[in-house]
């Protein structure tokens, strides 16, 4: 073999490896922050998941039931392709647990918000949370936060509410429950629908709504014209404060559904309401100001930072340190648009945010898994949202490379270096070669040329510099050349 044939090179086969899990060199000198401790008189852990678990006996009945009854080798219940229970299915329940059909739907309504049943597509299946239910307190309370957090699901609102004073009711409502946890005892409820409206008013401000009015010139006899936008306020005025009568049925929504979840409780008697707490809820508010607290006292202050820029920010850190940034950066927002937001991120030209964006969702589980199936169906971010769906669904992650296509893989495999030749150094792009799936250079340097990634000609030109061997880095050059020039 002469120097002007590429050699044969065999390339070890070695699992792909995400970019995320490879060390980064990072400042370690910090001192690590201690534990926080929950405020004194919170009961144990232990103690917690005895409520919670207590509080949900009637989903886990509801999702046993279904995991015996409906599970492989039965007969199955009747698909709706939506994931609840159809109307067949309710009342063979209802039977066999001797519950009326209505309390069956709501069990399991709850089971699922609460982790206990995984919708994966058109199908249910036990979360992992069930099977763990007995022996793992975390895992408890974990399924009870996921409730709490979705409390407006649970309770949905009367029909006669307004949609946007709903939707400003739900913002709102974090503030009232930090009041009533660091008030530490019983609250008027007149008090809280004060702050309920002070709240609501904040949020319209920074929105700048207009209120809209008719035109107020229109003659009599003239039919009614068009409502049209009052004229902007002056600077520094605000809109006109929300009024108790406004808002008091919504914050009585809220707050029984609240007391629906075990969060708090209410007391109707006496000439006054009051609402408390319970130590579930209180908790559980503690543990959510905590990781906003954690996020604000962060190396990189990532929880003011738009996805992009937060990944960026944890780009240099280690695995753990990086999934702690995304757990504080997740806790300071809505789950969806931060889910929307990180895919926005990941459909950008970086390709190391890509990756990132998906470890990022990682940590959101299961609330991003319709967003992500639905991202499949694009070319760029394909390959990421099937190892996603994999490990979600419970592949291993060493394994779940299997799901992917030999075509998906070398597209990422093209994607991966693009981030490495970005932002990592010569040779750990020469040890991303070993990660390739191909046997040999000549077979992978054919199948990248293929693949259409509009990153490889300059993966393979910094693969050539990069690469040691002058032989193999010259055949990689003039592949780098037919792809740039249309070659065979």
């Amino acid at each position: 073999m002469t120097s002007r044939n590429p050699r044969d090179s065999r390339l070890r086969l070695v699992r792909t490896r995400p970019l995320a899990a490879a060390p980064r060199v990072t400042d370690q000198r910090r001192a690590p922050r201690p534990a926080p401790r929950p405020p004194e008189g919170t009961p144990p852990r232990s103690a917690l998941a005895a409520m919670a678990r207590a509080r949900l006996t009637g989903p886990v009945r509801v999702a046993r039931w279904a995991d015996a009854a409906l599970g492989p080798g039965t007969e199955g219940g009747t698909p709706d392709g939506k994931g609840t229970l159809s109307d067949p299915t309710a009342a063979r329940a209802a039977r066999e647990l001797g519950l009326s059909v209505e309390r069956v739907r709501s069990d399991w309504d709850i089971a699922r918000l609460a982790g206990l049943v995984e919708v994966h597509g058109a199908d249910a299946r036990p979360g992992w949370r069930l099977r763990a239910w007995d022996r793992d307190d975390s895992a408890v309370l974990r399924g009870w936060v996921a409730l709490f957090d979705a409390w407006s699901l649970a309770c949905p609102e009367p029909d006669d509410l307004e949609h946007s004073a709903v939707s400003d009711t739900v913002s709102a409502m974090p503030q009232v429950l930090s009041f009533l946890q660091l008030s530490a005892g019983p609250v008027p409820v007149e008090q809280l629908l004060d702050l309920l409206g002070q709240r609501v008013t904040e949020l319209r401000t920074e929105r700048c709504e207009v209120p809209y009015t008719a035109t107020p010139d229109a003659h009599p006899s003239e039919p009614p014209t068009e409502p049209t936008a009052s004229p902007p306020p002056e600077e520094g005025t605000a809109p006109r404060p929300v009024t108790a009568g406004e808002f008091a049925p919504l914050l009585d929504w809220a707050l029984g559904a609240l007391a629906g979840v075990g969060a708090l409780e209410l007391e109707d008697e006496g000439p006054a309401r009051q609402a408390t707490l319970t130590p579930l809820g209180s908790w559980a508010v503690w543990v959510k100001l905590e990781q906003i607290c954690v996020a604000a006292q962060s190396p990189a202050g990532n929880i003011e930072q738009a996805a992009e820029d937060m990944l960026r920010g944890c780009a240099r850190l280690r695995p753990n340190a990086a999934r702690a940034e995304y757990q504080a950066w997740l806790a300071a927002r809505p789950v969806g648009s931060a889910v929307a937001e990180l895919l926005t991120a990941a459909r950008g030209e970086d390709a190391l945010l890509r990756g990132l964006a998906f470890d990022a969702l990682r940590v959101v589980g299961a609330p991003a898994e319709a967003e992500v199936r639905a991202s499949a169906a694009e070319a760029v971010l394909r390959p990421y949202a099937l190892l996603w769906l994999a490990v979600h669904e419970g592949a291993d992650a060493e394994d779940a490379h299997e799901v992917l296509t030999r075509e998906e893989a070398t597209w990422l495999w093209v994607d991966t270096a693009a981030a490495v030749a970005d932002h990592g150094e010569g040779p750990m792009l020469v040890r991303h070669l070993e990660s390739a799936m191909q046997p040999t250079v000549p077979q992978l340097l054919e199948e990248v040329r293929a693949v259409g990634h509009p990153r490889t000609v300059q993966v393979l030109v910094a693969l050539a510099a990069a690469h040691p061997d002058p032989a193999l880095a010259r055949a990689v050059r003039r592949a780098a050349f037919q792809v740039h020039t249309g070659g065979g």
